[in-house]
């Protein structure tokens, strides 16, 4: 009887321990991403401004020393690509590298911790069977 008791307990702990690790690495996993996200509007927004402040700059320094409007549209036009092609990069890295790189280190924890876990409570929950007999 004892022995029975203590097998549903080792169970129940086992089923409560990996549904709890599981709820952990979805969450972790959703914040991983969403922050990722948030990383790249922030970076398109600062840069969008950055590339405002550089175009006005120009504007006004062309205007200021002359040169004509076709200078100042292939300097506008470079700092735009250099910025673009930046951006393109950071996203790149984010989302291809820094993303999947977090959740895989995650998941591989957390598998570790279950693995560790349930042998545990295997071991507790067999020593427990034979004490009691």
């Amino acid at each position: 009887m004892k022995e029975s008791v203590v097998v549903v307990v080792v169970v129940v702990i086992v089923v409560v321990v990996v549904v709890v690790v599981v709820v952990v690495v979805v969450v972790v996993v959703v914040v991983v991403v969403v922050v990722g996200v948030v990383v790249v509007v922030e970076g398109v927004v600062v840069v969008a401004v950055v590339v405002a402040v550089v175009v006005i700059i120009l504007v006004v320094v062309v205007v200021v020393v002359g040169g004509g409007v076709v200078v100042l549209l292939v300097v506008v036009v470079k700092v735009v690509v250099v910025v673009v092609v930046v951006v393109v990069v950071v996203v790149v890295v984010v989302v291809v590298v820094v993303i999947p790189v977090v959740v895989v280190v995650v998941v591989v924890v957390v598998a570790v911790v279950v693995v560790a876990v349930v042998k545990v409570l295997l071991v507790i929950g067999t020593y427990s069977c034979c004490i009691s007999r």
